[in-house]
């Protein structure tokens, strides 16, 4: 918004002093009118209360002169206020009597009044009004005053010059005082707000300071305001930077570390190749034959980790499309026989059962073919790995089960981490030439998740290691 404060600190100050100078601007007017009606009100009291004891003495001086018009030319020599002015006037407008104090206001405003109240004949008519003129201008107030049958009209005036200057005093006094508590009120406004933004402030500075080198750094948790719950959130947030910087090297670390050994052996195959002249055919196909394998290792990783990318930004949306998790299973199942025979391992599928569901064929087939083949390497030879299905209620389960030595409780969170590969000890003799990456379980666990689903380890023992996958049905 063009010429708002751009600070927060301006913006604080700018609405506390106008919160404050509003109520201050309509007191001190509040107060003013006041005071104006209060002493206008004093003045006609004062008038009224002249005229009341100027019309005492006309009918004191009647009963003792006997005419009318001579008790009202005495009474107002004898009754006189300072700077009040009497004037009497007959039922015509003509003047009587009147009185030498003060200055006379004019009198066409006076007789115009009295007139009419005189031809109308009201019981008892008073009005009061200001009249302009030199100066502050009176205020004036008329009467009707009766004598026996006769009528009168009987108007005070009293000038306003004192009145005026005690407003004038007190229009002053506002203006010098409410300016001079509008700044005060603006000046602690923003000693208030800077005061209060200082920790914002240092937050700020210490947050910028904080750099990817140095997440392990936190903000300062002090007191009990608005403030520590905005510290807990920065710090709880960069919490969630650190985990996040320190999975990504991990990752980075762990991947060139696997794809260094398929590059590497296909390094060393081609130079030895290339080393010697003349080589047999066996040779030169046992050479191919350990390269392509490095190749296809390496073509898996590679895979693994675009999967896991894509999954990480977002944009691995499975379908929804309406199969049947039983025939996906016996699919998975004879796609892994012949690897499973060439270790020496069974694959059994036992209790398929109807479960409908809804998902993206070729991620879920992705994710049964992760738990066999993981079942498979860790299975001895001689044995065999036992694939059942199962319903409860609104979900199916798919459970893979392998007769491995079995997975220490502690590793059970950890087997579906990137890269996290369990000791040696649980791989079987001759199948840790061929081991995955580590990525072939946390993949599994993450498209179960993109289908609503979980993906556990049920039981590990020596001899028995269960991994469960349940997924609603549709």
């Amino acid at each position: 918004m063009p010429g708002w404060p751009s600070t927060l600190r301006a913006r604080l100050t700018l609405w506390y002093t106008l919160w404050l100078a509003v109520p201050l601007v309509s007191f001190a007017v509040f107060c003013y009118v006041i005071f104006s009606q209060t002493l206008e009100s004093r003045t006609d009291r004062f008038i009224d209360e002249a005229l009341t004891a100027f019309s005492r003495e006309v009918v004191a001086e009647r009963r003792m002169i006997g005419t009318t018009g001579n008790a009202l030319r005495s009474a107002v020599t004898e009754v006189r206020f300072r700077d009040l002015r009497i004037v009497v006037r007959d039922s015509t407008g003509g003047l009587i009597a009147e009185s030498g104090e003060g200055s006379n206001p004019p009198p066409a405003l006076e007789s115009d009044w009295l007139l009419a109240a005189l031809r109308d004949r009201p019981a008892l008519a008073t009005t009061a009004f200001h009249v302009a003129g030199r100066g502050s201008g009176h205020r004036v107030v008329s009467r009707i005053l009766t004598v026996e049958r006769d009528r009168f009209g009987l108007t005070g005036a009293f000038p306003l010059n004192d009145v005026e200057e005690v407003l004038a005093r007190i229009r002053r006094t506002f203006l010098l005082a409410v300016p001079f508590l509008i700044v005060c009120a603006a000046t602690a406004g923003y000693v208030l707000a800077k005061r209060s933004l200082a920790p914002v402030a240092s937050m700020a500075e210490r947050a910028a300071e904080i750099s990817a080198t140095t997440l392990h750094e936190r903000l300062p948790v002090e007191g009990g305001d608005e403030l520590v719950r905005l510290a807990r959130v920065v710090n709880d947030l960069l919490d969630r930077l650190e985990g996040a910087f320190t999975q990504q090297r991990r990752f980075m670390a762990d991947a060139s570390h696997e794809l260094r050994t398929p590059t590497a052996i296909l390094r060393a195959e081609a130079e030895v190749t290339l080393s010697r002249e003349h080589r047999t055919e066996e040779e030169y196909r046992e050479s191919v034959t350990v390269m392509q394998d490095a190749a296809h290792r390496l073509n898996r990783i590679v895979d693994d980790l675009f999967l896991i990318g894509r999954a990480d930004a977002g944009h691995l949306l499975p379908n929804r499309d309406a199969l049947y998790l039983e025939e996906l299973v016996h699919v998975a199942s004879r796609a892994v026989r012949h690897v499973a025979e060439q270790r020496q391992v069974k694959v059994e599928v036992h209790e398929l059962v109807a479960a409908p569901i809804l998902g993206d064929a070729t991620l879920l087939d992705r994710l049964l073919l992760n738990l066999l083949d993981n079942a498979i390497k860790y299975a001895p030879p001689g044995s065999s790995v036992d694939v059942t299905m199962a319903t409860s209620g609104t979900h199916c389960s798919v459970s893979i089960i392998d007769a491995g030595r079995g997975i220490p409780q502690e590793l059970h969170r950890r087997v579906f981490e990137r890269f996290f590969r369990v000791d040696s000890s649980r791989v079987r003799d001759g199948a840790s030439a061929t081991s995955g990456a580590g990525l072939g379980l946390a993949i599994a666990q993450r498209i179960a998740e993109m289908h609503d689903g979980t993906l556990a380890i049920a039981e590990s023992r020596p001899g028995r290691t269960e991994f469960r996958l349940t997924l609603p049905l549709a």
